[in-house]
């Protein structure tokens, strides 16, 4: 029997096979392809930021990154692969602010919890969602849409990528400080919504700037607020929902995150490389151009950042009655 005192004694050649493999590997971490989930469709906000900070980050970090798309209940599915794999750097998720701050309170039956059974890693940035409608409809103000909810409860639709996401919240909160009654359709994520958007099949949503923006410059959709307090640089003819509505604000984020027990070399070496990513010229140019602020941070930080907006949210997801059911 090897006892501490003798396996203390060993040889270091001889006593690490006793340490976890992915400990072994932190050093020449990466020596195969990573896999990044994204928990939405091609097409959308979530997996624009993968793809375009995809080649830099694998230049940062010497090997390959392959996007992999696994879209279903608000980001809950991607996020539970990435829980149940294993901690050893080669399963991250780009996570959003409602698979990692909303979610937990819409849903009542999670299996996992964002906050202690993954390992934040940093920010990527933020993002600008955009209310759209059709251009065949009759709305150009936020008002005018409120006045025809009103006059119409439960007919006027409003689409999102998915049940807690921040265009589901977007909506609910409408409702809320509206009064009014509308109708809340998920997608599989950004692309197959703005596909019925433009066919006119879903009379208004809260999109990502980087699905919304091209079809608005194509004259199919029309943008009548954006959710910020102040009016978006992007789109600085666009009121704001706030013009009409004081106080009305959503905000929308993504982040890295890997497995709980992501070894911390390995988290370190992500770190900067996310950091040397998201400074790279080109990469923020693309991403601004699509309404997304790139945002890197500490580990810590994003891990205080999403107990803090977990916090923030949680009340008024309660009050907008936004809920999975």
């Amino acid at each position: 029997m090897i006892t501490r005192r003798g396996l203390a004694a060993m040889p270091v050649g001889l006593a690490m096979p006793y340490l976890p493999a992915y400990a072994q590997r932190a050093s020449d971490y990466p020596n195969r392809p990573i896999r990044m989930i994204v928990g939405f469709a091609a097409g959308g906000g979530t997996d624009l930021t993968a793809r375009t900070m995809q080649p830099r980050l694998q230049q940062a970090l010497g090997g390959a990154i392959l996007i992999d798309n696994r879209p279903g209940a608000g980001g809950n599915l991607a996020t539970d692969l990435t829980v149940r794999a294993a901690p050893d750097g080669y399963t991250l998720l780009m996570g959003t602010i409602a698979a990692l701050a909303i979610n937990p309170t819409i849903y009542t039956n999670l299996s996992f919890n964002p906050q202690t059974d993954l390992t934040p890693i940093s920010q990527a940035g933020s993002i600008l969602n955009v209310l759209v409608v059709p251009a065949d409809r009759p709305w150009r103000t936020v008002a005018e849409l409120i006045a025809a909810a009103k006059a119409a409860p439960d007919t006027i639709t409003y689409g999102s990528s998915g049940v807690g996401g921040a265009g589901h919240l977007a909506g609910a909160l409408l409702d809320q400080m509206a009064g009014i009654k509308t109708v809340h359709v998920p997608y599989r994520g950004g692309g197959p919504l703005m596909s019925d958007m433009v066919g006119g099949k879903i009379d208004y949503a809260f999109s990502t700037a980087p699905t919304a923006i091209p079809q608005i410059e194509g004259g199919k959709l029309r943008a009548l607020a954006v959710p910020t307090l102040q009016r978006s640089s992007l789109l600085p003819d666009v009121p704001t929902v706030a013009e009409t509505l004081p106080g009305y604000e959503v905000g929308n984020w993504y982040a890295l995150v890997g497995p709980k027990g992501l070894p911390q070399p390995i988290v370190d070496k992500l770190n900067a490389a996310m950091r040397a990513t998201l400074a790279d010229p080109e990469v923020r140019a693309h991403l601004g151009r699509h309404g997304v602020e790139p945002v890197s941070s500490a580990a810590d930080e994003l891990a205080r950042f999403i107990r803090e907006e977990t916090a923030k949210w949680a009340p008024i997801v309660r009050a907008s009655g936004a809920s999975a059911n």
